[in-house]
């Protein structure tokens, strides 16, 4: 219990020293989110993961708080994808290939012994499709910081019902660590997640609950697993959805995520942040008690059928089709001063 507060306090103060610290590398590395009318350096990443995996990671080393049989190889697949995510923010790989290496990273750590061969193949699935839908709510200041934080601590919740320790702490540090970063990543953000921070988060979240639920009733887990990302999973449905009736292709970006949908009908940036952050904590607490049997499994349709609804109303938000230019480089804005004075001489 005293390693477990003393973690989570270290995760979250060695997170938001790294993401400040790295603020200024990433900045000359050019390592920005190029969506956004500043540059916003992308250090929120790289901190969340090096903050979680040094305290998670150091913790079971030293015998503190041991993670357990398979929860080891759990980080050390999560500091994988988190690595792999960096390298798409810094050389923009094509979307594929982060998330192949997130399906090669799952396709390690699910416990098959207890989901079964079919069972663990539907379990890579989901687990991938969670760090994508995690890395695309990754779009606006906040977004999926806090969402990771309430999902995680859920997530948390489940796994010390189950009395699975070292996994509660993983959650714990994980969802301390993310806190920390958001305290740069707060509105007007001065640093973000980026592919990284997004894919990491996703996944370690994803496979956990995957763990937690492991070799109990499909029914239940599947409701369980649903309400516990609820938002994440809307997030991706509602843009699937939105880009296969506009014709649009799915995997070519726009902003037509829920934070952008909300932006349009006038919500300001923290007040989306709130909205969609209160919307993942009630998913998150009916996932948890169903887990816990507080109330029975059919609670997990209601979040299904409000999600439903939430998607189809705002799938009708009109969009603008493509990204604005956001941002502008030092040396075009000197250019564009440059031509300004010469047609005004």
């Amino acid at each position: 219990m005293l390693y477990g507060i003393a973690a989570t306090a270290t995760a979250l103060l060695l997170s938001a020293l790294l993401a400040e610290l790295l603020r200024a590398p990433a900045l000359r590395l050019g390592i920005l989110d190029r969506r956004r009318r500043w540059a916003l350096p992308l250090s929120g990443g790289t901190a969340v993961v090096l903050a979680t995996g040094l305290v998670a990671g150091l913790g079971d080393r030293a015998g503190f708080a041991p993670l357990g049989t398979g929860i080891g190889r759990l980080l050390a697949a999560g500091a994988w994808v988190g690595v792999l995510g960096l390298a798409a923010d810094v050389w923009r790989l094509r979307w594929w290939i982060p998330l192949g290496g997130t399906a090669v990273a799952a396709a390690l750590v699910v416990p098959y012994a207890e989901t079964g061969t079919a069972g663990g193949v539907l379990a890579v699935a989901w687990i991938v499709a969670v760090a994508a839908a995690f890395r695309g709510l990754d779009h606006g200041d906040g977004l999926a910081g806090t969402v990771g934080v309430v999902t995680a601590f859920g997530v948390a919740a489940c796994a010390a019902a189950e009395l699975m320790e070292g996994l509660a702490v993983l959650m714990g540090v994980t969802a301390a660590a993310l806190a920390g970063f958001l305290l740069h990543n707060w509105h007007p953000a001065r640093a973000g997640l980026g592919a990284g921070g997004s894919l990491f988060t996703g996944f370690l979240v994803a496979s956990a609950a995957v763990f937690v639920r492991a070799g109990q009733g499909i029914g239940t887990g599947v409701g369980v697993l649903f309400a516990l990302t609820a938002v994440v999973c809307a997030d991706a449905v509602l843009v699937v959805l939105a880009r296969r009736l506009s014709r649009w292709p799915v995997t070519r970006g726009r902003p037509d995520h829920l934070g952008h949908r909300l932006r349009r009908l006038g919500l300001a940036p923290r007040a989306v942040t709130v909205l969609i952050g209160a919307g993942a904590l009630g998913g998150v607490l009916v996932g948890v008690a169903v887990h816990t049997g507080r109330v029975s499994g059919s609670a997990a349709l209601w979040v299904a059928a409000v999600a439903a609804v939430i998607v189809l109303a705002l799938a009708r938000v009109p969009v603008t089709p493509v990204f604005r230019p956001r941002q502008r480089s030092a040396e075009a804005s000197v250019q564009v001063t440059g031509q300004l004075r010469v047609r005004n001489g």
